[in-house]
């Protein structure tokens, strides 16, 4: 499907950069290689988007070499989808790709594994070569994937204006008695009418007591004239994903939610202001808490509260690296994306949660998207 977005794919010399990145570390690390599975690490490095399945489909970088290794069938499609140039290397049903992949690997040398390896694969890789010579890649991998390029981020930030704006629509569309199902096919529907092909990737649309829920709960609803309203949904650009949650309500005039989304807003804002080059990703989270603590609420993770981290980081996946989590001691650094979202639980009444996305520049961090301005005006526009 052609490219009709103005903002820029990710190029093939960015990923021979980001291959580069990875030989570097292997080498100074004394590793002999590292495999990645069918995960989106293999397409943050080589472009090539695969699925897991029971038969294993990869890639093996060395210090010096880059090999796909996939069944003997598939060749055919591979080569028809968008990769870094490299020998590809097939494996017959019969045969074992674990086997294939030892035999590239040789009699000596440490093996670095894609953190989503599928299990069944590390156990096959075991028998080829012992568990001695196996070791966990994420932490290699992720020291890379979480400092975001600025192509990166322009992804990001056209899928966030991309989202805001639909659910600004869906605001304008929302009235009493109409159902969840209803929004969450208008904000998919929309999401492919401007481009993003996939649709919505997730949406969450609760009312009432279901917002209490974090992510949500079963069956449709129908939305009450005095109910919570809570969206939380997402797409791909590129792959990169946008993620934004707004809570709100249709009139003004009720007290207690009102001073509630203050306080979850407060608390959002306190993360933010944490979020200094340097600072432990726990900082923030502790920002977060010590507010809600501030109002009684809490501590720690009881309920009415926070029952959940602060935010996650994002980018080709949903969840990764940086978590702004308790004990998290990774410091902040240029290029970091993450959310911002210290929802509030009351159990059984209502929930709210402001999410947006932020990202760390040389001056601080960024909103990719203004928060929210009022618990019936949640958008600043």
């Amino acid at each position: 499907m052609s490219w009709q977005h103005p903002v820029p794919r990710i190029t093939e010399e960015e990923k021979r950069v980001r291959l580069a990145r990875l030989r570097q570390l292997l080498d100074a690390e004394g590793l002999a290689g590292m495999l990645l599975g069918p995960s989106e690490s293999l397409r943050y490095f080589t472009g090539l988007v695969w699925h897991a399945s029971e038969r294993f489909l990869g890639a093996l970088v060395t210090p010096t070499e880059l090999y796909y290794i996939v069944p003997g069938f598939e060749r055919s499609r591979v080569e028809t989808l968008t990769h870094l140039p490299a020998e590809i290397l097939e494996w017959q049903e019969e045969e074992s790709s674990a086997g294939l992949v030892a035999r590239l690997l040789g009699n000596k040398g440490i093996l670095a594994l894609d953190d989503n390896m599928p299990l069944f694969f590390y156990h096959a890789l075991a028998a080829e070569l012992g568990a001695e010579r196996l070791k966990n890649g994420g932490p290699i991998i992720n020291r890379l994937r979480r400092i975001k390029s600025p192509a990166e981020i322009a992804l990001i930030q056209y899928a966030m204006n991309l989202t805001l704006g639909i659910h600004k629509q869906a605001h304008a569309l929302l009235k009493p008695g109409i159902r969840a199902s209803e929004v969450v096919e208008f904000i998919d529907r929309r999401h492919r009418e401007v481009g993003a092909h996939g649709g919505s990737t997730f949406c969450i649309v609760s009312f009432g007591e279901a917002t209490s829920l974090p992510h949500g709960a079963n069956g449709d609803q129908t939305l009450a004239e005095d109910d919570v309203i809570l969206v939380d949904t997402g797409t791909r650009i590129d792959g990169y994903h946008s993620d934004l949650t707004r809570t709100y309500k249709l009139k003004a005039g009720d007290s207690v939610f009102e001073d509630a989304w203050a306080i979850e807003r407060e608390a959002q804002q306190a993360v933010f202001d944490a979020a200094k080059l340097g600072a432990a990703c726990s900082s923030l989270d502790n920002a977060a808490r010590s507010v809600l603590a501030k109002h009684s609420l809490g501590p720690d993770y009881k309920l009415p509260g926070l029952p959940h981290r602060a935010g996650h980081g994002l980018g080709l996946e949903i969840h990764e690296e940086p978590y702004i989590v308790r004990g998290n001691a990774t410091p902040l650094e240029v290029g970091m994306c993450f959310s911002n979202e210290p929802m509030i639980v009351f159990p059984q009444k209502f929930g709210i949660r402001l999410e947006d996305h932020m990202y760390m520049t040389a001056d601080g961090p960024r909103w990719f998207t203004p928060p929210s301005n009022g618990p019936t005006n949640p958008f600043t526009d």
